[in-house]
């Protein structure tokens, strides 16, 4: 006689598993973590000469290379969320929520987590290719052989690199989209004048806005690029499993950027009003 309960079992396996292993996943990207933590701190000083270049041109890779691409996509938000949504608001006569809206939408969340999403897409694959081809054709084993640390030679400069890059774009991000805001007032002719539009935002923005914001801009920036680099290096890959690892690499990131967004979003809750 047919078990009546084979099919729930057999989810409840494939869910068990599915947890077993995103909680192995976890421990082993926290260990990693540590590793990284570690080296930075005990070996950030030395080898100044090779590990600071390196950071400065993964700074230009991941950031001053995205510039015009988060440049646009600003401009485009400013267009469509400030300044249409500013537009309909003046058709009702509430375009005193124009701050209030700018501040909740796009500072707290759709600047840091659009700057997160383009760096991950433009860096944080390529990177997983790159450490993972290098690890599968033996060169990082060759750089342990000549005495380099490969943790200090090829994470930590794209770890603090990426960091500091999603910041920064997340920041310019933010001004173009206030510019082509305020821009899109002026060529609508809409009843809402420079003194008000600049007015309104400033009122609405709190002094924990700004911490906040450059904790979850970092956030998502050591999250994306720890994952990059632990999916590409820490594994043992052959060559035909590196584009699976950037899959991966991508699930995990959004997952982990959704997860972080959750916990300051709590954390803006929990702040008075």
């Amino acid at each position: 006689m047919p078990n009546p309960f084979r099919g729930f079992q057999r989810l409840t396996e494939v869910i068990g598993l599915r947890v077993l292993s995103f909680l192995d996943t976890t421990r082993r990207l926290g260990a990693f973590t540590l590793i990284i933590v570690g080296v930075i701190f005990t070996k950030f000083g030395a080898s100044r000469q090779v590990i600071r270049p390196l950071i400065l041109s993964q700074v230009v890779g991941s950031g001053v290379r995205l510039l015009p691409i988060v440049g646009f996509i600003g401009v485009a938000l400013g267009f469509v969320i400030i300044g249409q949504t500013l537009r309909l608001l003046s058709q009702v006569g509430q375009s005193q929520l124009m701050g209030s809206l700018f501040v909740t939408v796009l500072f707290r969340e759709l600047a840091p987590l659009t700057a997160a999403l383009v760096v991950l897409a433009r860096v944080g694959t390529p990177t997983v290719v790159e450490l993972g081809t290098s690890r599968a054709l033996g060169e990082v084993e060759a750089l342990e052989a000549l005495g380099i640390d490969p943790i200090q030679y090829l994470v930590v400069p794209r770890v603090l690199g990426i960091t500091l890059s999603v910041f920064s774009l997340a920041v310019y991000l933010l001004l173009f989209a206030l510019a082509s805001g305020w821009l899109f007032t002026v060529v609508a002719n809409l009843p809402v004048t420079g003194e008000d539009y600049w007015g309104q935002i400033a009122r609405a923005l709190r002094w924990e806005d700004f911490p906040l914001l450059g904790l979850k801009t970092l956030a998502f920036g050591a999250a994306g690029s720890l994952i990059s680099c632990y999916q590409g290096l820490a594994r043992p890959l052959r060559l035909e499993e590196v584009p699976e690892a950037a899959t991966r690499t991508v699930a995990h990131s959004v997952i982990a950027f959704l997860c972080l967004d959750a916990v300051f979003l709590v954390i803006n809750l929990l702040l008075p009003a």
